[in-house]
């Protein structure tokens, strides 16, 4: 499965997942800090959807009531 998200009230534009069998196998984000989204999606691939999800879903960035992470877990479930 192949998703696309655009997420909402952080400095990413783009959000590219892919999901085989439950477990991530790719994740690309255009926009936001380079380096910190380039570590999240490495460490992401193999994981599960689900701990994913557990793991990043109410961080948020400074002041901001989300974070780039939160939106990954929102773009997740989609998968569940």
């Amino acid at each position: 499965m192949h998703i696309t998200y655009r997420p909402k009230g952080v400095c990413s534009r783009l959000m590219e997942i892919d999901v085989e069998n439950g477990r991530i196998e790719k994740v690309e984000v255009t926009g936001g800090c380079s380096g910190n989204l380039s570590g999240i999606s490495r460490l992401l691939v193999g994981m599960t959807v689900e701990e994913a999800i557990a793991r990043m879903e109410g961080i948020r960035c400074g002041l901001k009531p989300t974070s780039c992470p939160d939106q990954l877990a929102k773009a997740l479930k989609n998968c569940i």
